[in-house]
């Protein structure tokens, strides 16, 4: 669980507050009567659910930042990084030398990808005042037009930094192996199957998503 462990955990160490998503409880009500599967997570699990918390610029760096490494690895580079700017915000990452990006353990596809990323926030071509009005395939659209955003990175920022409540992440491997693991007795899964297995989730992919990777985890899935 890697990869999604390394996004959903990107900003909580700096997060200082936490929200409960006001859908949690019914979605859980819904997953519970609709599902046998859900019915036997949610009870394992108890009383957790998922936290959003984070700056979206900081959560979207630290996404560039771990991307093709190790959880570990992710976190060394990310803390020589975040040391070089005054603040962890759009105009001062591109204040930053390359050079010194680079020295901080990146490579120059990931300086230039955070240098995207800086610039779509700074110039306003993202709509971050307006995400909360707008609908997922809209913000999607603006961030995979962000260098180094990929569509696994855009659905996990929906659910995990935006809480919204129905989005379902089929280019997540933990999450395919764990439809797997729990519908299908181990056998391989396509995306059809995984489709078919969150007809009855509608709607409220993200929470079921959410407590199959919690099967698989230590510890809670949370930003």
């Amino acid at each position: 669980m890697a990869a999604t462990k390394k996004i959903v955990t990107a900003a909580a160490e700096t997060a200082s507050s936490t929200t409960r998503p006001s859908y949690w409880d019914e979605a859980c009500r819904h997953l519970v009567k609709k599902d046998r599967v859900m019915r036997r997570l949610i009870a394992q699990v108890g009383d957790v659910c998922l936290r959003p918390r984070g700056d979206a610029f900081t959560t979207l760096a630290r996404s560039i930042v771990g991307q093709q490494v190790s959880v570990a690895s992710a976190q060394r580079v990310w803390d020589r990084f975040a040391a070089l700017p005054g603040a962890m915000a759009p105009r001062s990452v591109l204040k930053l030398k390359v050079d010194d990006m680079r020295a901080a353990g990146l490579s120059a596809r990931k300086v230039d990808y955070l240098v995207d990323l800086a610039l779509h926030f700074d110039s306003g071509r993202l709509h971050v005042q307006q995400w909360d009005d707008m609908d997922d395939a809209a913000i999607t659209a603006e961030l995979v037009a962000i260098r180094g955003i990929s569509r696994w990175t855009a659905d996990m920022f929906l659910i995990f930094h935006l809480a919204r409540p129905n989005v379902l992440p089929l280019d997540d491997a933990t999450l395919i192996g764990g439809i797997s693991q729990h519908y299908f007795s181990g056998d391989p899964v396509s995306r059809s199957d995984a489709r078919e297995v969150a007809q009855a989730w509608q709607p409220w992919c993200s929470v079921a998503s959410w407590y199959i990777w919690r099967s698989l985890a230590p510890l809670p899935v949370d930003y």
